[in-house]
């Protein structure tokens, strides 16, 4: 880790390249604008092909022997709608393909913004002219042109040039209808014409011009230092955790987004205090080197002043989805996997520092390169000093605030105690151990404050009782001591705790071949 802290500034945003619609709008945003245009696709493609329909039914009805109706639309004019309906069909597909770059969709929707645009300044004015023998006052392609730039968001210039290309199509259309004797047009209507696209193009260039700076905005909010936010994973009370790209080696990420704790009158001095006792906080996680340790790449802080950790990108489930899901695991798995916690909690307690939220929702499970049912301890960001004095506590430790997760706390914790040790991460891992056991919490309660008192005071029944799935007994007394509401009748360290969960006698082992069994068969991607 660097000595100083990472504090990013809005010029320490990457260089972007203005022709690249990808350097500017995130993916999720990029997936939001083709789910737009696969919904104009789609409307262009029903509004054109009503038209294709309902001349397919006067005609049927012609050679049946029905005289033609007056607004029947002559061929060539369907064959333009043919032609529309077609290329709506042709943007579908590729608005679909996700193997289309950003930078070809757009392209490709800039060239069907001019080509709908021309199909639809001929089939307004030929259908109102047959119709009513004049020519109408205004046509859909001044909405379509001022709606597009919002729908597909790229550089200005570029939409620019664009726009005129489509707004050029309306007088081009009516000039072709006129030279090919289909309606009269003199020259006081095409310029009529002219104006309206003149004024469509001077409102989307405008619109380009804003939308394409928020989407500038948006993406410089997103860098995190050398990372780029890709996708929001899920969010909590402390703040958000997203998946991120390094920009220069395209190594995925994930970076949680800690919320500074400053008050509305907070001084200069006071935001300088956050920020030196979030990088000591930091740099001591920054040296824990368990395996079992979700690995800390990076930290600093965002122009906004949101903290921020960068963090190996994990891929499985938490033990709370996993018990949610598949129910309460057998003791041998539950200690097999206990034991990887108890190694992260070891070298952390040899660090002097105290996780003080263990909870299934921060134990990782997942497939780690070679290994299956690898354990991954996560969200140190409440993590402790044991000699950490009152004055000079870490940034989410501040004194007389109870921290931890209500279900999952100990004695100690709950009664606001503040010299706390790694015994407070032992009681945690006991109501761990009960959830992966049996699937349900050591106590539940209405409200938070009534879990408190249970933890305080509230003897836990035996996980024994609670499920049905044996439980040896030697674990079964390992548990309820580690749920003991004296920490002096705990086992007294996370190594010590590992011992005793080997020496229980089981009547097999979890081994990896049986872990791997079990990832092939419910995550086999």
């Amino acid at each position: 880790m660097h000595e100083n802290i990472t504090l990013l500034r809005p010029d320490a945003s990457r260089p972007r390249d203005p022709h690249r619609i990808s350097s500017v709008f995130p993916p999720d945003i990029m997936d939001q604008v083709r789910r737009r245009v696969r919904l104009l696709a789609l409307l262009m493609t029903v509004a054109f092909g009503l038209d294709l329909v309902v001349y397919g039914a006067n005609l049927t009805l012609v050679l049946l022997g029905d005289p033609p109706p007056d607004d029947l639309a002559e061929p060539w004019a369907m064959l333009v709608n043919l032609g529309a309906v077609s290329a709506s069909m042709g943007l579908l597909w590729v608005v679909r393909n996700e193997r289309v770059s950003a930078s070809r969709l757009h392209a490709v929707g800039l060239g069907y913004q001019i080509m709908i645009c021309f199909s639809i300044a001929i089939t307004s004015f030929s259908q109102y002219y047959v119709t009513t023998g004049t020519l109408p006052n205004l046509t859909w392609v001044p909405a379509m042109i001022i709606l597009f730039p919002l729908i597909l968001p790229g550089p200005p210039n570029r939409m620019l040039a664009a726009a005129i290309a489509a707004g050029a199509m309306a007088p081009v259309a009516l000039l072709s209808l006129d030279l090919a004797g289909k309606v009269a047009a003199d020259s006081e209507a095409i310029f009529q014409v002219s104006i309206h696209s003149a004024i469509a193009i001077l409102f989307a260039y405008t619109g380009a011009r804003v939308v394409y700076g928020l989407g500038q905005e948006v993406t410089a909010a997103r860098e995190m230092g050398s990372y780029r936010l890709v996708e929001k994973l899920g969010h909590g009370g402390m703040g958000e955790v997203w998946r991120a790209e390094h920009r220069l080696l395209t190594r995925p990420a994930a970076i949680k987004l800690i919320r500074p704790l400053a008050t509305a009158d907070a001084s200069p001095d006071a935001s300088d205090d956050l920020r030196r006792r979030f990088e000591r906080e930091a740099q001591a996680i920054a040296r824990l080197r368990s395996p079992h340790t979700v690995e800390l790449f990076d930290f600093g802080v965002a122009v906004d002043g949101a903290f921020y950790y960068v963090m190996e990108l994990l891929d499985g489930l938490d033990l709370d989805t996993f018990v949610q899901r598949h129910g309460p695991m057998p003791a041998e798995r539950a200690i097999y996997l206990l034991r990887q916690v108890c190694h992260s909690l070891s070298e952390a307690e040899s660090c002097g520092l105290v996780h003080r939220d263990i909870k299934p929702a921060n134990i990782f499970l997942c497939r780690y390169g070679e290994d299956d049912d690898f354990v991954k301890v996560l969200d140190f960001g409440i993590v402790k000093a044991v000699r950490e004095s009152a004055a000079t506590g870490t940034l989410m430790t501040q004194d007389h605030v109870i921290h931890g997760t209500p279900a999952f706390i100990a004695p100690e914790q709950a009664l606001g105690y503040v010299d706390l040790d790694g015994r407070v991460d032992i009681y945690s891992t006991g109501c761990l151990a009960y959830w992966l056991l049996t699937g349900q919490l050591v106590f539940t309660a209405e409200t938070p404050m009534a879990l408190l008192v249970h933890h305080a005071h509230t003897p836990p029944a035996p996980p024994s009782q609670r499920t049905e799935l044996p439980i040896p007994p030697a674990l079964d007394r390992l548990v309820l001591s580690c749920l003991a509401k004296n920490a002096a009748e705990r086992p007294q360290s996370a190594r010590e705790l590992s011992r005793e969960l080997a020496a229980v006698e089981l009547a097999r082992e979890w081994t990896q071949d049986l872990a791997g069994r079990w990832w092939r068969e419910h995550r086999p991607g």
